[in-house]
């Protein structure tokens, strides 16, 4: 089958699809507006660059996809994002394409006006199928469009030999996450939240990681340092995604506890627990989706800072509870989530959309 994939070659998601799909028969064109700087598609799959960029770019690139297009002449064109790379393809009018839907493409691009609304719930309708990384994100885009049908599930999978537990040479109580620094990823709530345990623990060696960047940094480190626990957190800032595995080996408590439901997914959550980390989540989005209220993990309201000292009180002072929530929870991921999953779940709604076998 051949597939010329619309998306941005930036995001490491899209660098996995265009590395696992090859490798299960997909003849595989990869075509892009945005530069990927760490990254080369392997061997055997080739990769355009479209001429314009920026928001822009996805109505001036209309013209080139669709002479590519006549071109390849491909069996399916798979595009990725419903608001940039879908308008592109919408545009085109190449026929079948289905258009996965990733997060905030159906969640915060849809309310920022009339007219964005209008185009988005266009693009939808627009596409041969539709496709989401989680059932959350299904429900929403739904809601966009009521008579949409059917909305296939392709959730993001975990390799989880890369993702798995490794011996932990650290003292003490480590929580950490692995989040953009942004306000609707909730690290201000964390803060909060660790500080109030600080304060009520008699323990001394609990401390606080927090893993990624972003234009939040500044200001969360102020907050640290407001809330008296700027010695026992650190921030490292952004990694590279193949060290994330080595990050999650310094955690004993993952969390993400973000406040807006445009956290689609939780991946992240999904490699913290194929490292057989705990974990604890918000209850926005895709999160709960991901987790096993108290077998793999613990659920809170999102915005609670009181209600995440509960559990993180929990899980330091239990180090069974933190095992066997670990353990649980790296099943599951097994199970369910491994990446073969996520491609499997791929490559059906290929075969339907295409109407071609592989």
């Amino acid at each position: 089958m051949k597939v010329v994939m619309l998306a941005p070659a930036s995001v490491i998601h899209t660098q996995r699809w265009v590395e696992a799909l090859p490798a299960r028969g997909i003849e595989l064109l990869l075509v892009t507006q945005h530069e990927a700087v760490d990254w080369r598609a392997p061997a055997g799959v080739r990769t355009l660059q479209l001429p314009h960029r920026g928001p822009a770019g996805y109505f001036l690139n209309v013209p080139a996809l669709r002479r590519l297009l006549r071109a390849e002449r491909p069996d399916l064109l798979a595009v990725h994002y419903a608001s940039g790379y879908g308008s592109t393809a919408a545009l085109a009018g190449y026929r079948p394409w289905l258009l996965s839907v990733w997060g905030s493409d159906v969640y915060d691009f849809p309310r920022q006006g009339w007219l964005q609304g209008w185009w988005l719930r266009r693009n939808l309708r627009c596409a041969d199928a539709v496709a989401s990384t989680s059932e959350a994100m299904a429900r929403q885009v739904r809601m966009l469009v009521p008579d949409i049908g059917e909305v296939a599930i392709t959730p993001f999978g975990v390799d989880s030999v890369r993702f798995a537990p490794r011996p932990q040479a650290h003292e003490g109580i480590v929580i950490g996450t692995v989040k953009t620094l942004e306000p609707k990823y909730g690290i201000d709530v964390l803060l909060q939240a660790f500080a109030a345990l600080v304060r009520q623990s008699v323990r001394k060696d609990l401390s606080l990681i927090i893993v990624g960047g972003g234009g939040q940094r500044g200001e969360l480190e102020a907050l640290a340092a407001h809330l008296g626990i700027a010695e026992r957190v650190r921030f490292v800032g952004a990694v590279p995604h193949a060290d994330v595995p080595a990050w999650l080996s310094r955690f004993d408590i993952f969390v993400a506890v973000s406040r807006l439901d445009s956290e689609s997914f939780g991946v992240a959550v999904l490699e913290a627990s194929a490292c057989a980390l705990p974990v604890i989540v918000s209850d926005a989005g895709g999160l709960p989706e991901v987790v096993a209220e108290g077998q793999t993990g613990l659920v809170v309201s999102r915005e609670d800072a009181a209600a995440l000292t509960r559990a993180l009180v929990q899980m330091v002072d239990s180090a069974a509870l933190r095992a066997r929530l670990g353990a649980a929870g790296r099943a599951r991921v097994i199970e369910r989530y491994e990446w073969r999953h996520g491609v499997d779940a791929m490559l059906r709604c290929f075969e339907r959309v295409s109407g071609r076998r592989l």
